[in-house]
């Protein structure tokens, strides 16, 4: 995975055209097509599920970049790798046992990702770090796109970066929650190497040329 990515989000896509908005995005410089999979328990908002990514999948010309918001993720891990996810990225809040998690994940033949709800601190990573192939921050409170960027994601950013030197990981950061411009280049600085963006492009005139703007803004 290379650093200064973007995955773009289909939370904000048009679900009554999405093959369309899949086709620009495989037109576009995006990295991976960002998947938000909600359950309404973990996070109070519904998305899409198996069927969906399926379908996704059949016209993807990009890596499926799959967020599991959901409660016992590990009873859907193989099931998300048949319907074609390339990474799979699940919350620390909701796995008791995390590291076997992540080896069930690398195990199916996919990426591992961990991600941290705002609240969340970095240094609960420390043990696993090295065991993880990405960690997405959310920088908003998930549940819904289009929120508010929370501030404090910078220093949490370095922070974690810190720690993946100081531990030797390969793990790339990822951000997912308000990034636009501004603090895109903010999040590129302070050591993130992949941003999620949804509502940011698909409510821009030129998704496609909004996209390798955002990869450039470092």
């Amino acid at each position: 995975m290379e650093k200064n990515a973007v995955s773009t989000s289909i939370l904000s896509a048009d679900f009554l055209n999405l093959g369309r908005d899949i086709e620009m995005i495989n037109k576009s410089e995006t990295d991976f097509i960002h998947c938000d999979i909600m359950d309404g328990v973990f996070v109070p908002n519904l998305s899409f599920g198996l069927p969906v990514i399926q379908q996704i999948h059949k016209i993807a010309k990009k890596p499926l970049d799959v967020h599991l918001m959901i409660v016992h993720p590990e009873k859907y891990i193989q099931a998300f790798k048949n319907a074609g996810a390339s990474l799979l990225t699940v919350q620390y809040e909701v796995c008791p046992h995390l590291h076997r998690t992540i080896q069930l994940i690398k195990k199916a033949g996919m990426k591992a990702g961990v991600a941290l709800n705002p609240h969340t601190p970095v240094s609960l990573l420390e043990d696993i770090i090295c065991d993880v192939d990405l960690v997405l921050i959310m920088s908003v409170n998930p549940g819904f796109g289009g929120q508010k960027f929370i501030e404090n994601t910078y220093s949490k950013v370095k922070r974690l970066k810190e720690l993946i030197l100081s531990k030797k990981s390969k793990s790339l950061i990822e951000i997912d929650g308000g990034v636009n411009f501004d603090t895109g280049k903010k999040l590129y600085r302070a050591g993130s190497d992949i941003l999620v963006s949804g509502s940011f492009i698909f409510n821009s005139e030129d998704p496609q040329d909004t996209i390798h703007h955002l990869k450039e803004v470092y």
